[in-house]
């Protein structure tokens, strides 16, 4: 159990640190940059960069991966990305295909245990800037999918670093109890979403779905959109193959990159089955359980005027000292 981390007083419970981060950041000031990246299939990710764009230098670069339909406006993301660079780091932030502004190409979009682009832009960025030392953060789906990647490139991950926060490890139970949370308030948020930029895609889909929008408006819960849309649209079974698959806790053993993994006992979105513990982690990954922080919270301070996002705080330092920057 983590001692580093203790809620504000004002936020003690676990949904108003779920929900209530989102209302501290509109007037966030972020200048960033976008940048479209040829995929090898004939599409495309898009990259929000920290302004200015990275040279090839010394100044180390940080990826951030968000969560569930997230972008570049999720409050855990442009504070990320703010924090990182007034800590000295290059950050850039790679938008999922399908949550950028313009749809994608093809008929495929992302998914918890997609790490295929991930790698792409991992050895772009590498070639790119070979005098880079490079670090990732990943938030929610993105943590899940980041640690899937760490254990699956174990030997050459190409990262020298990287944080997890609140990833649904088990993705099964996770979604079980996404479905009930909050009088299934987080579920119509995440699936009201998923559907609006499913249905955008329509033309794409229909031919290898035989969904319309109305069929896709018409999904009920989390499961049935990921055994309808997202377990066949990249080649599994149903959801629970989709499910087993993608869930990254068997590959957290095999991660040889150093890892921060922060995780909140009464995270409202994910199941307990999700929390790991030292049988399931490698000697790389150093655990941080918290007893409170909700999901992707983590808010503590004592002025409720003036809050402290302690993920801001805690992830620059871990990076700064497996990379020895003072």
């Amino acid at each position: 159990m983590s001692s580093h981390f203790r809620p504000a007083w004002w936020m003690v419970n676990k949904h108003v640190q779920t929900i209530l981060p989102r209302f501290f950041r509109p007037k966030l000031k972020l200048n960033y940059q976008l940048e479209s990246l040829s995929t090898p299939d004939q599409d495309f990710i898009e990259l929000a960069w920290s302004s200015p764009i990275a040279e090839n230098n010394a100044k180390p670069l940080a990826i951030i991966f968000h969560g569930l339909e997230g972008n570049i406006h999720s409050f855990y993301a442009k504070g990320m990305m703010k924090s990182l660079k007034d800590n000295g780091f290059d950050v850039v932030l790679m938008h999922f295909r399908n949550c950028s502004d313009t749809p994608n190409k093809t008929a495929r979009a992302y998914h918890s245990g997609e790490t295929a682009d991930a790698r792409f832009l991992i050895e772009h960025l590498k070639q790119k800037f070979p005098k880079k030392q490079l670090v990732a953060v990943g938030f929610s789906l993105g943590g899940n999918m980041l640690s899937k990647y760490l254990g699956e490139f174990q030997v050459d991950s190409k990262l020298d670093a990287a944080a997890v926060v609140s990833a649904p490890f088990d993705l099964a139970s996770s979604c079980q109890v996404i479905q009930q949370s909050l009088g299934k308030l987080y579920q119509k948020y995440l699936l009201d979403k998923l559907k609006y930029s499913t249905a955008r895609k329509e033309a794409l889909i229909q031919p290898i779905l035989g969904l319309s929008k109305k069929n896709i408006k018409d999904i009920p819960n989390l499961w049935e959109f990921d055994d309808k849309v997202t377990a066949p649209l990249h080649g599994f079974e149903n959801a629970k193959d989709y499910y087993n698959k993608a869930s990254s806790k068997a590959y957290l053993i095999k991660i040889k990159t150093p890892t921060l993994i922060i995780h909140s006992i009464d995270d409202p979105m994910l199941s307990v089955k999700s929390i790991p513990n030292e049988t399931h982690i490698s000697n790389q990954v150093e655990l941080e359980i918290t007893k409170k922080g909700g999901h992707v919270g983590f808010i503590t301070g004592k002025n409720p005027l003036k809050p402290i996002f302690w993920l801001e705080h805690r992830i620059p330092k871990y990076f700064k000292k497996q990379l020895n920057i003072k």
